[in-house]
């Protein structure tokens, strides 16, 4: 074997593609083999492309679009009966396919502006929150929708920013403080992991997160320090980038001497759950595997803390639930969000045919091939209709805005809506129960 197809092999990960014996148990899984029907969009015809193409039996391009249409939800991996480490094949796959492209001066200066400038930095991610607050608030948005200007807005951005949440001010951002201590007896010290689009979009729901984790004893510290997740660069092959941003959260947190790092995205906590995988360097490896150890959704800690929180409001509602794919099938956070919503006083729960199913947003796969991805919640939507629920709850932002998205391609605005989960509890008025017993005691 020559020394270029080798190391082609090892970057593609081709000797984890023998795992897979062609079984066809992740078929019925696959979301884009159910609506494509094609056994090249399936996770299997995907290894066995991946294979052909690191034995130099296929061109890049064959193996390119098939690829490209994956949406890394890995619901394959978690029914396949030979552990198959699909997402690493595909990481594989999406990186060399990367180094083979061929790119226009204007392609590469776009991605450098994306995944460069914007997503890694704080203050880019702030004027674009910025930006779109004002841009709400001056009336724009009403004037450009009016006039259909926005659907000349490439990647049918037309039909994103209509979902798009109420911004607050820059001067509500600015005024955020970087430690928040807890009501009462603090129970541990969390490091908020705040998100780049769960920051600059959904502000409001970071804001609801905190009030949520004071009021479950612990003090948030919000590091100023900290950066993108790395989970876009990831998935469009940008290995290397993914690397720097994953060092630079694992030492901007580290020097906060947390307990835990709480995420509330879904997508972003299965980054973050993969960092030491990428690594080989022990003392980075070892900084890693700690950063992992700590992490941990939202859910989970609010679950925990269910002692020590009473929710005082009821929500008279039917709910039912979204789950974010890489929460379920990356992180393994389960259990916990049916737990909080079931303890939410006043709520019908009604689960929904393929609630485990990805929803077609995957990171900005509905905006690179938004057709694929619409037919993908338009099927997902005609069984949450059946549930006959008011309320569509998610776990992530990407997951939101689809089923905002959803909601309207069906006509449903004002008899559904689509919350996170930290909005729903939010909602049900929480206090602290040791703060409650204060109270008394004082009153007394």
């Amino acid at each position: 074997m020559d020394k270029e197809l080798k190391q082609l092999q090892e970057k593609i990960n081709y000797d984890k593609t023998f795992d897979c014996v062609q079984c066809g148990y992740c078929l019925p899984a696959c979301p884009t083999y159910e609506t494509m029907k094609k056994e090249t969009h399936s996770p299997r015809g995907r290894i066995n492309l991946v294979k052909e193409y690191a034995e130099g039996k296929i061109s890049v391009e064959d193996l390119k679009e098939p690829i490209d249409k994956c949406l890394g939800c890995n619901a394959c991996t978690v029914v396949c009966p030979t552990n198959v480490q699909y997402g690493k094949i595909l990481e594989g796959a999406k990186h060399v396919i990367e180094e083979k492209r061929t790119k226009s001066k204007k392609e590469e200066w776009v991605e450098n502006l994306i995944f460069d400038k914007v997503f890694p930095s704080r203050k880019w991610m702030k004027r674009i929150g910025n930006v779109s607050w004002l841009y709400q608030k001056s009336g724009l948005q009403s004037l450009a929708q009016k006039i259909k200007m926005t659907s000349i807005a490439p990647l049918h951005l037309d039909q994103f920013e209509k979902v798009l949440p109420d911004l607050p001010s820059p001067t509500k951002r600015k005024s955020r403080p970087k430690v928040i201590k807890a009501e009462g007896e603090t129970r541990m010290r969390v490091g908020f992991f705040t998100g780049c689009i769960m920051d600059s979009v959904f502000f409001e729901i970071n804001k609801k997160t905190i009030e949520l984790l004071i009021k479950a004893g612990c003090d948030v510290v919000i590091p100023e320090t900290q950066t993108c997740c790395g989970a876009l660069h990831a998935h469009s092959g940008k290995v290397e980038s993914s690397r720097q941003l994953a060092k630079q959260n694992m030492i901007a947190f580290e020097e906060e001497h947390v307990d835990v790092i709480v995420n509330n995205a879904g997508g972003c906590g299965a980054r973050l759950v993969e960092y030491e995988e990428l690594f080989t360097d022990e003392q980075w490896k070892e900084k890693a595997k700690s950063f992992v150890e700590k992490t941990r959704d939202v859910s989970q800690i609010l679950y925990e803390a269910l002692d020590q929180i009473e929710f005082t409001r009821p929500i008279n509602d039917i709910v039912t639930y979204q789950t974010s794919c890489h929460m379920i099938n990356v992180q393994k956070v389960t259990k916990e969000p049916f737990e909080l919503l079931q303890s939410i006083p006043g709520i019908e729960y009604r689960q929904f045919k393929g609630y485990d199913r990805c929803c077609g947003s995957a990171g900005i796969y509905n905006m690179l091939n938004y057709d694929d991805a619409m037919d993908i919640l338009d099927k997902k939507m005609t069984h949450v209709k059946v549930s006959r629920a008011h309320t569509i709850v998610t776990t992530n932002p990407g997951c939101l805005l689809q089923m905002k998205l959803g909601i309207q391609r069906e006509g449903l605005q004002g008899k559904m809506r689509a919350v996170h989960l930290v909005e729903l509890l939010h909602e049900a008025e929480p206090v602290s129960k040791e703060r409650q017993v204060t109270a008394i005691s004082n009153n007394a």
